[in-house]
């Protein structure tokens, strides 16, 4: 076993079954995908710290306890489209490609997209679609969605993530700013109304776009 592969078992033994995630395909994902890959060179000997790690000005990888902790709560099937919002180099894509159909994956840095298709390539992850633009516009001609993810904290929910999803539709989102923040599930029930459940309270870095240092003013 290389070095990395057994920091990744470390990571899932350590980490993220600690944090009562226990599904074969999110732990299987988790275990099977290099994560020291989707990090800048530099970062690599940090890949599997136990928290969130600094891709570039205002962006993050989010620490592997709260996306399994998403995943686990958005219960993802297999025929699935999701769209992965604040995507960065494809980690996140990448871990949901390994249990969904297919990923939309969304980043406001081209550079970062450019990279992020290489190595989602390289990984074999070819269910993935990276789109570069702003974060807060989503990807609405790709949908509707069954599930929407976001890697970062938002003041409030854009009302058009919701709109973007199919009926029956799940969307995971961390909400607030300051210390407190809720993470939340989001369900669409039809047309008109969405079921609201608070998963856990946290704190998460805001969602930030990559080319400014300003959080994103929905």
């Amino acid at each position: 076993m290389s070095d990395f592969a057994a920091r990744r078992v470390m990571m899932v033994d350590t980490q993220v079954r600690p944090s009562d995630v226990t599904k074969f395909p999110i732990i299987d994902a988790m275990l099977s995908v290099e994560r020291e890959n989707f990090v800048p060179s530099e970062r690599r000997e940090a890949a599997y710290v136990d928290g969130n790690l600094a891709l570039s000005v205002g962006r993050v990888l989010l620490e592997p306890r709260t996306l399994a902790k998403m995943l686990d709560a958005l219960n993802l099937q297999n025929d699935e489209l999701v769209l992965d919002i604040g995507s960065g180099y494809g980690y996140s894509a990448a871990i949901i490609a390994h249990i969904a159909q297919a990923v939309v994956a969304l980043e406001a840095d081209e550079a970062m997209v450019a990279d992020a298709q290489t190595v989602l390539s390289d990984a074999g992850a070819d269910s993935v679609i990276m789109n570069a633009g702003p974060l807060e516009a989503g990807v609405a001609e790709h949908g509707p969605y069954d599930v929407i993810t976001i890697t970062g904290s938002l003041p409030s929910l854009p009302e058009s993530f919701k709109q973007d999803l199919q009926i029956g539709g799940r969307l995971f989102a961390i909400i607030g700013e300051g210390p407190s923040m809720t993470a939340k599930l989001i369900t669409r029930l039809n047309a008109n109304e969405w079921k609201e459940e608070v998963v856990f309270d946290t704190w998460q870095a805001p969602l930030k776009n990559a080319a400014s240092s300003k959080p994103f003013q929905f």
